[in-house]
Parts: C-alpha cells; structure tokens; sequence
C-alpha cells in the first residue's frame, strides 16, 4: 500500500462516522477503494444499533463498514477476540488493494487493530460473565474494587472505583496471573509501531458542543425507537458485555437523564485516552463540515506519505 492507513477516533457524538464517509468519497474521487473497519466494542453486536450508535443504513450505504452489528446480542466479546478480525479484515483490504479506515470510539481495540500488542490471554471460561454479574449488583462494583485493592493494591491505586471496565479487566488479569498495574505500565499498550504505515487522527471538539450534541443524539435515540431496543435485547438474553453499553441499563430502566449522564461521562474518558494515543494527531472540527475536515486529513496522509522513515 504506497499511503498510509487512515485511523480516526475520536469521543462519542463528535461525529467520527460523517468524517469517514466524507474521507471516503475524496478517496473514491482519486481513484482508491475505501472500506471502513470498526474498532468500538460495543457497535459489533446486532440488535442494538441505536444504543450502540451504529452507522445507520444509509451511512453504509454510503461506505462499507466492517466488524459492525455481525455479534449476537447473547454473546460476550473481548479485545483479543476483536483484534485477530480486525487484523484480518486490515490485511484482506489491503491484499484486494482496498483502502482501509479504521475508525471507532474504543481505544484499546485501535490500538490493538493498529499494532501487535501483546495483549494477555483471556481469562478461563465463566470467569467474566461470573464478574459481570456481581458488578451488576447496586454494591458489586464497590466490593469488587475492595478485593482488588488487596489482591493488587498498585492497580486499585489506579483504577477508580466507579470504572467498571478497568475494575472487571484488573480482576482478569488477576485470573491469568497478570497485573494491571503491570500491563498498563508496560510497552505493549503504548507502542507506537503499527503493523502498516498508518495516520492516526483524533478528532476533537469544545466542550459545549460535544455536551450539546450527545444530548441531541440520546434524544435522537429514543425517537428512533431505543427504549424498544434494549427491551428486546433485555428479553433476548442480552450478554454481560452487550448490557456495558452506555445508556442500555438507563434506558431499560427509563432513567433518560442518567442516560444522557454516562454519555458525557463516556466522551470525557474517551477524550483522556485520545490524549494518551501515541502519534496521535488531533483536529479540533467544532463547527467544521466533515468535508473540510476529511480534507485535511487526507493532506496529512500525503505529508506522512512524503515524509523519511526515522
């Protein structure tokens, strides 16, 4: 592939999906062959597209999109599981002379698709719907993170209590006889070597905008139907992991204002981990049309193209 591969990530709402189809259709103008591949562990279960803030129909109409609704809604996912098809799907678009655009809002899954991490091996069998299930419990969490802070007092130091992702993932680790101080601290979720040449950007937004329009997406959500849709993923046996999505619990419960909450909340964490994203090149698109921004990242690409490996 002579250009490198084009990565985008970027907070819930900030309009990551708009940006990928407008960088696809410059692409298609020059004459590439683009197809979008998800990184987002929660956009890869069918049955719940609205929560999940799926591209919609028309959107992939628009741009083919991989690893997006093909999960059952009762099954469980992890990171390792997500990263051997996404590296697949990379390596296949590629060999097709296919353009890939990695593109999502879960930053452990880019940069696993990214780059060969040396991610620890699942945990045994029962072992993560057993903790799903006591987190789920209104003191579960509390008491997990207790145990933890016993069982690997560096990692209760750096996981919040409140972070039920962090606080599951330590009590994995732990089943494998890892640290999650250990692995967070360690090379292998930082490295910035990716597997091909590739331009990573994070899109960025103020921070009264991005609060308005998750809040007119969660709204835009329930019009289209939400509340029905964990209903029925609720009766269809919906996993541990399904249920983590942002807003699922909330609505199921018609709690609409904690709903809108957690999305905040969701965009703050994925802003921290942007930050953190080595090589990362950020582009504030407060009040900026997708077109204009797509084209500023395909400029980006021609640099890096342009520019000597160190």
């Amino acid at each position: 592939m002579a250009l490198p591969l084009i990565a985008i990530f970027g907070p819930t709402a900030v309009g990551k999906t708009a940006v990928a189809i407008a960088v696809a259709e410059a692409l298609r103008a020059r004459g590439e062959n683009p197809v979008a591949i998800g990184v987002d562990a929660l956009q890869v279960y069918d049955g719940i597209p609205l929560v999940t803030a799926q591209p919609s129909p028309a959107e992939r109409e628009r741009l083919e999109h991989r690893l997006v609704g093909f999960l059952p809604v009762h099954q469980t996912w992890s990171v390792a599981e997500h990263t051997a098809l996404a590296h697949a799907e990379i390596d296949a678009a590629i060999d097709a002379g296919r353009t890939p655009i990695v593109v999502g809002g879960t930053g452990l899954y880019l940069r696993a698709a990214l780059t060969e991490l040396s991610l620890a091996p699942p945990p045994p069998a029962g072992v993560r719907e057993a903790l799903l299930e006591r987190a789920s419990d209104p003191d579960g969490l509390a008491a997990l993170h207790a145990e933890l802070a016993e069982l690997d007092p560096a990692a209760a130091r750096q996981v919040r209590p409140t972070d039920t992702t962090r606080v599951l993932r330590a009590h994995e680790l732990l089943a494998v006889g890892r640290s999650y101080a250990e692995v967070a601290e360690g090379d292998e979720l930082w490295t910035t070597a990716t597997r091909v040449p590739t331009i990573l950007v994070g899109l960025t937004m103020q921070r009264d905008a991005l609060r308005g329009r998750a809040a007119k997406r969660m709204a835009a959500m329930i019009e289209a139907g939400a509340i029905d849709e964990v209903q029925a993923a609720d009766a269809a046996g919906a996993s541990a992991t399904a249920r983590a999505a942002v807003g699922f619990a909330e609505l199921l419960a018609g709690d609409i204002p904690t709903a809108i909450t957690r999305t905040r909340q969701l965009a703050k964490r994925q802003e921290t981990w942007m930050r953190r994203l080595g090589g990362v090149q950020l582009l504030d698109v407060t009040e900026r049309a997708p077109a204009e921004v797509g084209a500023e990242i395909l400029a980006l690409r021609a640099t890096a193209s342009h520019t000597p490996a160190p």
